[in-house]
């Protein structure tokens, strides 16, 4: 799954670079939705991002790409390995974001099985 964002104004912290927390958000939303898609009928919450490292800075008019690969399988949760690149090709960020099946309660549930996936845990 990938997808684009434009950075605007209401994006940036107070030194003028994208806001770190902003990032975070699309990258969280991104590997949801390709989740989402991927397992359709299923709720998903965020687990885990196994590690959070800003690698270059990110100005005002940029456009950033942010791509989402299924990375894992487990029996109850998904991992999508989520890579952020400005427009000139060079990576800002990624990260690997664990998404847990849940029901209406929260509580965790099976995901469906896929024939030919590996389940990983």
């Amino acid at each position: 799954m990938e997808t684009h964002r434009l950075i605007l104004p209401g994006h940036l912290n107070q030194y003028g670079y994208l806001f770190g927390g902003q990032l975070l958000s699309w990258v969280d939303e991104v590997a949801w939705i390709a989740a989402s898609l991927d397992h359709p009928g299923c709720h998903f919450l965020t687990l885990a991002m196994d590690r959070v490292e800003f690698k270059r800075p990110v100005r005002k008019g940029t456009i950033i790409t942010l791509k989402a690969e299924p990375a894992r399988r487990g029996h109850t949760s998904v991992g999508y390995e989520v890579s952020v690149f400005r427009q000139e090709g060079d990576e800002i960020f990624s990260t690997l974001v664990t998404l847990v099946r849940v029901d209406e309660k929260g509580h965790k549930q099976p995901l469906p099985s896929i024939p030919g996936s590996p389940v990983v845990d």
